[in-house]
């Protein structure tokens, strides 16, 4: 067993699964990822396919999102719509994956679900571990904000960059007739 598969069967908690299972992307309605592999988890218990699918995996990553003035961590899907399974493919684990409410298809090319690389789910998961939170920006560039906090606070200004890694967002304020611009922190700046 190569050192990437031996990673990822650490990264993912699975019981070793045979050379023949393979990683399948599905796709599932919007928003209903963790529900659908919720239902697919008892689908397999009541069905017995334990030896036949897996893993399930929601691709999520965890965000700062600053609400209220305040930062929050919050998890975000990476490929809203999709989650991952790891199974043998056949007629019985077809069906019971592609019948499991929410689901809508396999991906893959014409109707046969195609398998993808464990080298492509260890990045995912590597991408799913990364300590780095990321900051979630509610602004866009040209919105009018108000700057709540710090020297400008009060002043009007417009968003001219975001710097969604740093949580930073360099605002144009209006200072004695001319635009200038100051770099503030999403948590000094409000939606109007």
């Amino acid at each position: 067993m190569d050192n990437q598969s031996t990673e990822l069967q650490q990264a993912s908690q699975t019981p070793i699964a045979p050379d023949n299972a393979k990683w399948y992307v599905v796709h599932t309605y919007s928003g209903h990822e963790n529900k659908v592999a919720t239902n697919l988890k008892q689908r397999i218990e009541t069905m017995k396919l334990e030896g036949k699918i897996f893993d399930i995996i929601v691709p999520t990553r965890n965000i700062v999102i600053v609400r209220h003035g305040k930062k929050e961590e919050q998890k975000e899907k990476i490929f809203p719509g999709y989650i991952l399974v790891k199974m043998i493919l056949a007629d019985e684990t077809w069906l019971a994956v592609r019948t499991t409410q929410g689901v809508t298809a396999f991906v893959g090319a014409g109707n046969k679900p195609t398998p993808i690389s464990d080298r492509e789910v260890a990045t995912i998961l590597k991408f799913m571990a990364m300590e780095a939170p990321k900051y979630k920006a509610t602004f866009s560039v040209g919105e009018a904000v108000k700057i709540v906090d710090g020297p400008f606070a009060d002043f009007l200004g417009t968003i001219d960059s975001i710097d969604e890694a740093k949580g930073k967002v360099k605002v144009l304020v209006s200072i004695f007739g001319r635009e200038t611009p100051v770099e503030l922190d999403f948590l000094q700046v409000a939606k109007l």
